[in-house]
């Protein structure tokens, strides 16, 4: 599929963006997998599914978390997408198969196959859980929910990533919600409420590095 030069851009932004937070990525896939494994085995109730889909998701950690900037090789790659569709397919309940999905997506953004990560990312969106017991991590589905609203960027469709960026509460994501939001604004043409955006994602203690740049580019074009 041929894009256009500014596709081209907000593509690439989407990649420098996505390998720039892959570190918070692993961060939480590390978070989850002591956690997860410490309940299950207080609760000393894991099952031999459960078991099953924990060595799935390793094996697909260990296949495709590298180190920054190193691509994934196509044999990995073929082997990490199996592995997701088993998790899927096979332990839809479990929390590795949300994981799955996510990682998916980031496999799909590097082909630049923008509709399968969308895909993938409403995939986990549609199958996380609530209740007192097996609830998803809320950190996860707003994770999820801002990487799909850049994926709609990406894709050209900026009223829908502005209608779900505005359904979601974002906790200690603030300052990657207001930078996400100020990109959708911009593309909307309402360069106002993006600078304020954007001035909201530094008083929230952004870390991003081409957020000044984004302001500066903004002054000057008013």
């Amino acid at each position: 599929m041929a894009f256009s030069t500014e596709e081209e851009e907000t593509l690439d932004s989407l990649k420098r963006w996505w390998n720039e937070s892959g570190k918070s990525l692993a961060l939480g896939v590390v978070i989850f997998a002591v956690g997860y494994l410490g309940w299950s085995q207080w609760q000393n109730m894991q099952t031999a599914s459960t078991a099953e889909a924990s060595d799935l998701f390793e094996e697909l950690g260990t296949t495709i978390v590298l180190g920054p900037g190193v691509p994934v090789a196509d044999e990995a790659r073929a082997r990490a997408q199996t592995l997701i569709q088993q998790l899927k397919s096979d332990y839809a309940d479990t929390t590795y198969a949300l994981y799955g999905a996510l990682f998916g997506a980031r496999l799909a953004v590097d082909q630049n196959d923008l509709a399968t990560a969308e895909t993938e990312l409403q995939w986990l969106l549609d199958n996380t859980r609530s209740g007192p017991f097996g609830a998803t991590d809320p950190s996860l589905i707003i994770t999820a929910q801002l990487r799909l609203a850049r994926v709609m960027l990406a894709r050209g469709d900026a009223e829908r990533a502005l209608a779900l960026l505005d359904s979601v509460t974002p906790g200690a994501f603030e300052a990657e919600h207001a930078e996400i939001r100020g990109d959708v604004l911009v593309a909307l043409g309402r360069t106002t409420e993006a600078q304020a955006s954007f001035q909201a994602a530094q008083q929230a203690g952004s870390t991003s590095t081409t957020l000044q740049m984004k302001l500066d580019d903004l002054a000057l074009g008013s």
